[in-house]
């Protein structure tokens, strides 16, 4: 057992558990896209391992990569509740608003399911600043959603920001 995670383990540090570099790690650093995507379609579990220097931030396309059940780390980022990293995201990859998993959910669809409502604040707000730009794509593609079992996303977020 690595030294580092047995002294975590015993201490009972759970941020030393969070500093973990893989080599999509260094794949990121290096720039070498190719490798980086190989290794997410190897060993997708990688991509829910953020290094301390914030892996995603070095390719803005290493957030639409998709694993397992077409989960990106941008659908991981609104799962667990990260509003920074989700807007930062939006920044660098916008495209990735727009991404589904296999059951057609997108970052929206899980940040409702989820009660993430500060992901779900920026996502809103990052699409009524977009839908001034591209009003019919954006709506359509993200906000008219259905995903597999025929939820809107829509409908979910009317009802989020109701009952809240």
């Amino acid at each position: 057992m690595d030294p580092r995670l047995q002294q975590a383990a015993e201490s009972g540090s759970i941020d030393e558990l969070t500093i973990v570099t893989t080599p999509l790690h260094v794949a990121a650093a290096s720039g070498n896209l190719p490798f980086a995507k190989e290794m997410l379609n190897f060993k997708p579990s990688f991509a829910r391992k953020l290094n301390t220097k914030g892996m995603i931030w070095l390719d803005g396309g290493l957030a639409r990569v998709k694993g397992r059940n077409s989960i990106t780390p941008f659908h991981l980022l609104a799962l667990k509740g990260n509003a920074d990293l989700v807007a930062r995201s939006l920044r660098k990859s916008p495209e990735c608003i727009q991404d589904e998993s296999v059951d057609r959910q997108n970052a929206l669809h899980l940040a409702v399911m989820h009660d993430r409502f500060d992901v779900l604040q920026v996502l809103t707000g990052w699409i009524q600043r977009m839908s001034q730009r591209d009003a019919d794509s954006i709506e359509s593609r993200v906000l008219n959603n259905v995903d597999i079992d025929y939820n809107m996303i829509a409908r979910h977020v009317f009802l989020f920001f109701f009952y809240i």
